[in-house]
């Protein structure tokens, strides 16, 4: 067995397999598809479930890849164990109702033990204990000691989930040890203690599990096999741990030189340089594939990663933000493998540093937060409730870690077991959050039982309207052999002129008909296997399958909408020229309204910058220049500079758009023959939505006509209010602002005169029992801050005593107490005395002894509260 590197094995695997007839196709984005199962792609075979359930079609029968994935569910284990990480890379082959054991069992053998030269004495292999069809091939096909094969149960070898396709399995496994192990018994415990390695698991997908519990044969059975990029290199260079593999130890290597904390000196300190190395690496990877920092869903993920990173560069005495420096390494040490890495270089670094920033910033909001929470406890309660910790961890993003480690400075601690309450009810509202579906995450519906190979030809391209033979109908989520009036239901012809709702842009509509029969088209989707559906509503008459129909596009609607797609592309290119080429497409909405364009970028845009790219985009589209579209392979238009969305995976053969010399993207949308046809564009619009993500809103053609002139109504008006004309509204409105500045000036000098005189008089009202002072006035229409300024300042003159004021206003009465001291220690409590007087005028309040206030709606009652408050103030003393 010869050293190799990761970067090396990742290419002598997916070779090896292209040269048993596999299509290599690159990792698919961690972001999934078409699947609300899962938050991030966490396994190989993930990305081709549909595939795998006969839901689409595969490019190839054989497909083989390394995919980036993501597993948190570990995450407390990360940096502590030698194998745990959140970001890792799955080697696998796939065989789509192609080849089975037979193949990929010697193909296998060969490549670990022939292509990686491992000592064939170091390997075992484990079976389903009732799979004696791999056991014969397993000893026929290869050359391996049958007394290194283990059966083992179903709990070990046989994979499935639910109901649905599952089956046996077979694993290649690796002894580190010395000594040959003879028993089951044996071999289990050898893993138990990571002796032994499993590195590669083969999985024969044949049965269909039904609902009755019964294992029936497939038709078609699958392969699908996963290695695990990083275990493999552990094995290949000789290492126990993953963070000492030639690719992840220089990314440690890193973090020790930006630290400045040794490795291997000290475990704690040792366990937070690996959680940074493995936590930065799947940060990296993550925002490369358009995940941004949020409080919900992946961007959780990402941000929870990150601040756990930054939290334990903490603990290892950095307080300055680096962490956005060590994914330079990652990118090297990747970018040949996954370009995007290399793409998106200063969005990461810019993402990774502006989180780190929020985050020092919040470690200080937190910790302000805590010293509160602090000075409630004390010996006699030395603990802090679960409930407040969770939430500084989950509104504040502050570590519980953090907070235990500054509780136990003080001498106190915090109720884990309340505070694991609140960690396991929010996953399970998470987990709530994704829908519930079959076996494989994909949400099937009537739809998706379409025929696969079923050919549905979209010619909206070319035509808004043709005649074409109706393939399927669907009604009431069952297929149907004709839909009757009044009815709704989905129509499938065999081509059509609608486009579907894809990539941003919404679907069309229109109608279908024919000499029997009209159907309006309320919506066009796609189904899982990208088949056209049109949604309709029976207007007269009925339909059938094999009926002949028309399908007519709404030429005016389709006309906006390509209008504003084009638009949209001219707002991309003009993003990057202005702002800069940092932007990248997040998200869109293309309807016949507007457009609505959501982009990378980490503070909102100027006004002059605005003004520059509608500018810009204008010029273009007042060039009158054509729109070209070109089929390409992926490749051509890669080279060709075309830009592409960092999520999309596109196939083999792309549509690209081109304005020439200023805009060139991989599309599959409708569009205008040239630019002149937009007429205009006008932003309406600029917002943050997220963090590091902006949105721009826009319109073009009539809708900009028509807001200009709103516009121009508007002014009018004001031209009328105003007795003006348009270019001397600015000043005239400048004079009325200076005007009632003045005016409010006086009218505050004039309502503090009043308040002096009010003063006076209220203070020649003070009242005396028993030596205890007190004031019950009113004033009119006063604001209730203004009432609680006047009742403090009463207060002060008065020295010991109680103040208390009302005021009514719009048929409501509101009450402010204060008093001082000393009184509130004879028994005056200020919040008993407003509640009352409130309860008496129709309403409730409350307050501290000192200080209180309430409301009243009935103003009438006034006299009689002030005569209870007076009673009540009197009984005290007496």
């Amino acid at each position: 067995m010869e050293y190799l590197g990761l970067n090396e094995i990742r290419e002598t695997y997916l070779k090896f397999f292209e040269g048993k007839g596999h299509l290599r196709l690159d990792s698919y984005s961690l972001v999934p598809q078409k699947d609300k199962s899962l938050l991030l792609i966490n396994a190989g075979m993930a990305p081709f479930k549909a595939y795998f359930t006969g839901l689409e079609i595969p490019p190839s029968k054989r497909i083989t890849t390394c995919q980036k994935c993501i597993r948190t569910g570990d995450i407390d284990n990360v940096g502590i164990t030698s194998r745990h990480a959140t970001f890792f890379e799955m080697l696998g082959n796939f065989s789509f109702g192609d080849y089975f054991k037979e193949e990929i069992i010697p193909w296998a053998w060969d490549f670990v033990t022939e292509v990686l030269k491992i000592n064939k004495n170091k390997l075992y292999v484990t079976i389903f204990t009732d799979d004696d069809e791999a056991y014969d091939i397993w000893v026929k096909s290869t050359d391996i000691d049958p007394s290194r094969i283990f059966r083992l149960g179903k709990e070990e070898n046989f994979w499935e989930h639910g109901t649905g396709p599952c089956g046996p399995c077979s694993e290649i496994h690796y002894d580190r040890g010395e000594g040959a192990i003879t028993s089951t018994e044996d071999f289990l415990k050898a893993g138990e203690e990571d002796r032994v390695v499993e590195f590669w698991n083969l999985v024969f997908t044949q049965f269909n599990k039904e609902e009755d519990g019964n294992y029936n044969k497939l038709a078609n059975p699958n392969i699908d096999t996963g290695m695990g990029l990083e275990r493999m290199a552990t094995i290949m260079q000789g290492k126990d741990n993953i963070f000492e593999v030639d690719t992840i130890k220089s990314i440690l290597d890193k973090v020790v030189s930006l630290t400045k904390v040794q490795y291997g000196k000290d475990k704690e300190k040792d366990i937070s340089l690996r959680i940074i190395t493995d936590h930065i690496r799947s940060v990296t990877f993550m925002i490369s594939d358009g995940v941004m920092p949020s409080n919900e869903g992946r961007g959780y993920v990402l941000r929870r990663l990150l601040r756990r990173a930054a939290r334990h560069s903490r603990l290892l005495g950095t307080d300055s933000c680096f962490l956005y420096k060590i994914c330079d390494v990652v990118i090297d040490n990747s970018s040949l493998a996954y370009n995007e890495l290399l793409d998106k270089k200063d969005l990461i670094k810019k993402i990774i540093k502006l989180e780190e920033e929020r985050f020092s910033e919040t470690i200080d909001s937190g910790i302000e937060i805590l010293k509160v929470y602090l000075g409630e406890l004390s010996d006699k309660n030395s603990v802090l409730s679960g409930d407040k910790v969770f939430k500084l961890y989950d509104t504040y993003g502050f570590p519980s870690e953090l907070t235990n480690e500054i509780l136990e400075e003080k001498g106190f601690s915090f109720d884990k077991e309340a505070f694991d309450y609140e960690m396991k009810q929010q996953r399970e509202r998470a987990r709530a959050a994704r829908n519930v579906t079959n076996y494989m995450g994909i949400d099937s519906s009537i739809t998706d039982k379409i025929p696969a190979d079923s050919n549905v030809k979209f010619d909206g391209y070319d035509t808004l309207e043709e005649k074409a033979k109706i393939l399927y109908l669907i009604r009431d989520e069952e297929f149907a052999s004709l839909i009757k009036e009044k009815e709704e239901g989905i129509l499938i012809t065999e081509s059509s002129p609608f486009y579907a709702e894809m990539g941003g842009q919404v679907g069309d509509i229109g109608f279908i008909f024919n000499d029997h029969f009209k159907a309006e088209v309320f919506a066009c989707r796609k189904n899982i296997s990208g088949k056209i559906l049109h949604f309709v509503k029976i207007l007269q008459g009925q339909t059938s399958i094999e009926d002949e129909v028309t399908l007519s596009v709404d030429i005016k609607r389709r006309s906006n909408i390509c209008k504003n797609h084009t638009a949209t592309h001219l707002l991309q290119s003009a993003l990057r020229d202005i702002v800069g080429l940092h932007v990248h497409q997040s998200g869109s909405l293309v309807d016949e309204d507007r457009l609505r364009f959501d982009f990378t970028h980490f503070e909102p845009i100027n006004s002059e910058q605005l003004k520059k790219v509608e500018e810009l985009v204008n010029e273009n589209i007042m060039k009158a220049q054509a729109v070209i579209t070109h089929i390409m392979s992926l490749e051509e238009a890669k080279e060709s500079g075309a830009t592409a969305l960092f999520d999309e995976k596109y196939k083999d053969e792309v549509r690209v758009v081109s304005v020439e010399g200023f805009s060139k993207e991989l599309c599959g949308g409708t569009h205008v023959r040239n630019t002149g046809e937009i007429g205009l564009f006008k932003i309406i619009s600029e917002t943050g939505i997220a963090a590091g993500i902006r949105r721009i809103e826009a319109i073009t053609g009539f809708n900009s006509i028509n807001h200009f002139n709103s516009k121009d109504m508007d002014l009018k008006h004001m031209e009328s209010i105003l007795k003006c004309s348009e270019k001397d509204i600015p000043h005239k409105l400048e004079a009325l602002l200076k005007e009632l500045k003045e005016k409010d000036k006086e009218i505050g000098e004039f309502k503090e005169k009043l308040l002096e005189d009010f003063n006076m008089e209220a203070l020649k009202s003070l009242k005396e029992v028993n030596g205890l002072k007190y004031i019950l006035a009113t004033l009119p229409q006063m604001d209730v801050d203004a009432l609680r300024n006047t009742a403090e300042k009463l207060k002060d003159k008065i020295g010991e005593g109680i103040v208390m004021l009302a005021t009514t206003s719009s048929g409501k009465v509101n009450f402010v107490a204060m008093a001082s001291k000393q009184v509130v220690t004879k028994g005056v409590n200020c919040g008993k005395l407003v509640k009352e007087a409130a309860i008496i005028t129709g309403g409730n309040g409350g307050g501290r002894a000192d200080m209180a206030q309430a409301g009243g709606k009935n103003p009438e009652m006034l006299a009689e509260a002030f005569e209870k408050v007076e009673n009540i103030i009197k009984s005290i003393v007496s």
